[in-house]
């Protein structure tokens, strides 16, 4: 008894066009990242901004302090994970770049009402926005004067 195999042969070719088009994608990407190229987004112009240091407490508590009058503005208890999450990927930079905390970062309020927090030695810029109205009203309130408490159960509390 004989078997006979069907010629099935499918053309390669195909595949390695997609396979050089994916690997030329990727070093694309990687050379902008490499070269430091950023994406820099249609802004609207800065209508105000507030130099602000942020610490850890002994409490665990992130304090914000005023850069200008060095006074406590605001105070994040618990979790807080998105604040502590901003400001690590910050520090972060910072760190790989060997620069310390000394100079503060820059919450900027936007002529459009959108919020970022920027760090003036390393250029990085988180958009507050863009992680939904929750994460944005956390750092809304730093914008005034008086004494901040955040917890995450209650919120920020004047």
């Amino acid at each position: 008894m004989s078997t006979r195999h069907a010629d099935h042969s499918i053309s390669t070719k195909p595949m390695w066009v997609l396979a050089a088009l994916v690997c030329s994608v990727l070093v694309m990407i990687a050379t902008a990242r490499w070269a430091g190229w950023v994406h820099v987004g249609h802004d609207a112009p800065v209508a105000w901004s507030r130099a602000l240091h942020f610490q850890d407490h002994s409490s665990g508590a992130v304090l914000v302090i005023d850069a200008s009058t060095e006074q406590e503005i605001a105070r994040f208890e618990g979790e807080q994970g998105f604040v502590r999450g901003s400001l690590r990927a910050l520090v972060r930079e910072r760190k790989r770049r060997d620069l310390g905390p000394e100079q503060p970062f820059i919450l900027e309020g936007h002529a459009d009402g959108r919020l970022s927090l920027r760090d003036p030695t390393t250029q990085t810029r988180i958009p507050l926005d863009s992680f939904g109205p929750s994460q944005l009203a956390l750092f809304q309130p730093l914008r005034g004067t008086s004494v901040l408490t955040s917890s995450r159960s209650s919120g920020v509390t004047p």
